[in-house]
């Protein structure tokens, strides 16, 4: 069949800082993941984007091919409304695994099709596997009863979701394109949307420890997603949240869930159960949904729990189980008395990544007991010689870079300096 455009053409519109047509757009999306247009040549349209940017019916369009590229979920079976929540990561940042339970227990349906980890930000289905016998894979047939029987499933998004995003991704990540806006954008929501979810809550993550460092550009990134999203008939807003320090006190995959467990009966980490509560209140409320209970109260009388018990029973997971320890530890102490002042947390992430936590590249196992407990955080007193922190890994010849990764991670003060901390909701976007 004879193709309706040459790539060279495209290429060359976005090299000198032209718009695409929509029928071009079109077919570059469908003629890549048809294998016509070579990586090579979607690799100078990716750095063109990248570096001349898209107006807002680029990316729309955009968008909008990516999620004709595969199959759209349809949950009209559920009896509840749909609602989900999407992070761009951060370290520690295990929100999810509470937080789909919490939604379903107050009255909401959660359809969670989340990622691995890439890097030293960690990935949901990572850190679900740690519990012995669960299963990220289910067939759509599954996943509508597990969503059905317990109002949320968390699992993996099929290979007909968005395929051209899983190409693109892959491209992205070794041709270093993946920060350009346009492409995030339109990565995180042609899956979202193709998810069929009736409303969205973005967490969009700021500070050192965050894919987007810099608030203005988070920000940036949160407007066009929200725009994309509400065009695209998904109630959507958006939150930008502080990554300057890790969230919770574990980075880690079996590490994060124990302290999920925690939140769920009512104790855990405030920064943790604060977020996991607000964020809840926000999908309930986007999704017009009238709680069954306030999400704070679900938390403390265990109804909660029951739900995330009967979700990882009902794809495989023994809620009982003992969860994998890692072979080796070593803490580092404190080098002076004072009080916390920083804890970056980039080098934290990073320093559990190299513990095995996370991995370098698609396709590589984790070890589900590696990563990192802290045992103080900014704001917080310690002696010298005190723990700061615990690092776990099975293979001790990680802890070398694990530890150079540590180096200038933390600052104590005695002489009485202010904590300058993020505040935890920075901002609000809606559409």
């Amino acid at each position: 069949m004879a193709e309706s455009f040459a790539a060279v053409e495209i290429i060359s519109a976005k090299r000198d800082k032209g718009e695409l047509t929509d029928p071009q757009i079109d077919w570059v999306i469908d003629a890549y993941t048809r294998g016509v247009v070579a990586d090579e040549q979607m690799s100078a349209l990716l750095m063109a984007i990248l570096l001349n940017g898209m107006n807002s019916r680029e990316i729309s369009r955009w968008t909008d091919a990516m999620i004709r590229s595969g199959e759209r979920m349809e949950w009209s079976a559920v009896k509840r409304t749909t609602v989900d929540k999407h992070s761009t990561g951060g370290v520690g940042d295990k929100i999810t695994l509470p937080l789909a339970p919490l939604v379903a227990a107050c009255g909401g349906a959660v359809p969670q099709l989340s990622g691995r980890g890439l890097g030293h930000t960690g990935g949901t289905l990572d850190k679900l596997e740690s519990i012995p016998g669960w299963r990220a894979s289910l067939s759509n047939e599954e996943m509508l009863k597990v969503l059905q029987d317990c109002g949320a499933v968390i699992c993996a998004a099929g290979a007909g979701l968005a395929p051209a995003d899983k190409k693109l991704y892959a491209l992205r990540d070794v041709t270093a394109t993946v920060e350009a806006i346009p492409l995030i954008a339109s990565s995180i929501m042609s899956k979202k949307i193709a998810e069929g979810t009736s409303a969205l809550i973005l967490d969009v993550k700021t500070g050192n420890g965050a894919f987007m460092s810099d608030p203005l550009k988070a920000r940036e990134l949160a407007k066009v997603m929200v725009e994309l999203g509400e065009r695209a008939g998904v109630k959507t807003r958006a939150l930008i949240t502080a990554m300057d320090v890790p969230l919770g006190l574990t980075a880690g995959n079996a590490l994060e869930v124990r302290e999920s467990v925690e939140v769920l009966a009512g104790g855990g980490p405030a920064d943790v159960v604060e977020l996991t509560v607000l964020l809840a209140r926000e999908m309930l409320d986007a999704g017009k949904i009238t709680p069954l209970m306030d999400p704070a109260d679900a938390l403390k009388n265990g109804a909660a729990m029951d739900h995330w018990r009967r979700m990882i029973s009902a794809q495989g997971g023994d809620p009982d189980a003992t969860l994998p320890v890692a072979k080796e530890k070593t803490v580092v102490t404190a080098e002076a008395s004072g009080e916390i002042i920083e804890m970056n947390a980039m080098k934290v992430g990073v320093s559990a990544w190299r513990l095995g936590a996370g991995r370098s590249r698609q396709g590589e196992q984790v070890q589900a007991g590696a990563g990192i407990e802290i045992h103080v955080k900014p704001g917080e007193e310690i002696k010298a010689g005190q723990p700061l922190f615990t690092l776990h890994t099975d293979e001790p010849a990680r802890f070398e870079r694990a530890l150079e990764a540590l180096t200038g991670a933390v600052r104590i003060s005695s002489t009485g300096e202010k904590v300058e901390r993020l505040p935890l909701i920075i901002e609000k976007i809606e559409g």
